[in-house]
């Protein structure tokens, strides 16, 4: 047997908590849509299944990475050889008194909305984020005023063996696009409780459509793209830098600087991953060169 036909064969006891798919074009699970094959691509439906996932995928021999939304994801052209485990099927949302808890594959938008229906507020900011918890937790994301730092009270994550642990606040080691899952790449973040406030759904859902105008009048929605590329200059903006240094609308093959924002890079139509990544180093090149500060990408690299 293969190392995959042995990995789905230790999956048996799970059978019925998975959908698979073999050979499954990446560009259809990121926002960027670019991406090639993944060898096997496994949605577990629940955080018991995605553990036995892990450990089978380790016991076998088999590369795993995990996704969510794909938001912030750039998958090479010629795909990913091992098995990606996406955590679209883990999507529960909870709420019990001011404490919402959401299971890592629930999108931030449908966390938001919930919220609101429960007039509790405080993740208006997240309702635009095109982002799933998990990664939201991982990339510790934020908008406007507010992050995940400051809602987050623990989350449950799988260690590389597909063991669960819980961790408080306060050992996350939340910072700017920070969290501790960053410097431990191999757990996975399953689930997060958030503590709200008690706020007048109408006023909570005016901010959320406040928030969504400014995103439509800024931002390239219309394209595909990972959101911001670049972090945050300490005491500047990337798309300011990139405008003064000429490169605003500037394209390799399909890939473009967005012409609406700077600070976005977007897929124009037929981009691949090398267009991308060159784009990208383009853009930092142009700016170290313009203004000596070197921009430090984003979105993550499969």
């Amino acid at each position: 047997m293969t190392m995959y036909q042995n990995f789905i064969a230790a999956l048996q006891a799970f059978n019925g908590e998975y959908d698979i798919q073999y050979d499954e074009p990446m560009a259809r699970h990121t926002t960027m849509r670019i991406g090639g094959p993944a060898d096997v691509f496994l949605v577990p439906r629940t955080i018991e299944a995605l553990g036995a996932a892990k450990r089978a995928a380790k016991g076998c021999g088999v590369p795993c990475a995990v996704i969510g939304n794909g938001s912030n994801l750039l998958v090479s052209d010629e795909g990913y050889r091992g098995a990606v485990l996406c955590t679209s099927g883990l999507r529960t949302v909870t709420i019990e008194g001011s404490e919402v808890t959401a299971q890592a594959g629930a999108l931030l938008s449908a966390i938001a909305r919930a919220a609101a229906d429960a007039g509790l507020t405080g993740l208006e900011f997240a309702a635009g984020i095109p982002g799933s918890l998990g990664g939201a937790v991982f990339m510790n994301a934020g908008a406007y005023d507010g992050q995940m730092a400051d809602r987050v009270t623990s989350v449950t994550y799988l260690d590389g063996d597909g063991v669960p642990h819980t961790l408080a606040a306060h050992e996350l080691a939340f910072g700017y696009r920070e969290s501790v899952f960053k410097a431990h790449e191999d757990w996975t973040v399953v689930r997060a409780t958030m503590a709200l406030a008690s706020g007048d759904p109408a006023a909570i859902r005016t901010k959320m459509e406040d928030f969504a105008c400014r995103r439509r009048d800024k931002q390239p929605l219309e394209l595909p793209s990972a959101g911001s590329t670049f972090k945050r200059p300490q005491g500047d903006f990337a798309g300011r830098l990139i405008e003064q240094a000429g490169m605003k609308g500037f394209a390799v093959g399909g890939a473009q600087v967005s012409e609406k924002h700077a600070g976005f890079v977007v897929n124009r139509g037929g981009a691949t991953c090398a267009d991308m990544l060159a784009l990208i180093h383009a853009v930092q090149e142009h700016v170290r060169a313009q203004s000596g500060v070197s921009l430090e990408c984003e979105v993550r690299v499969l």
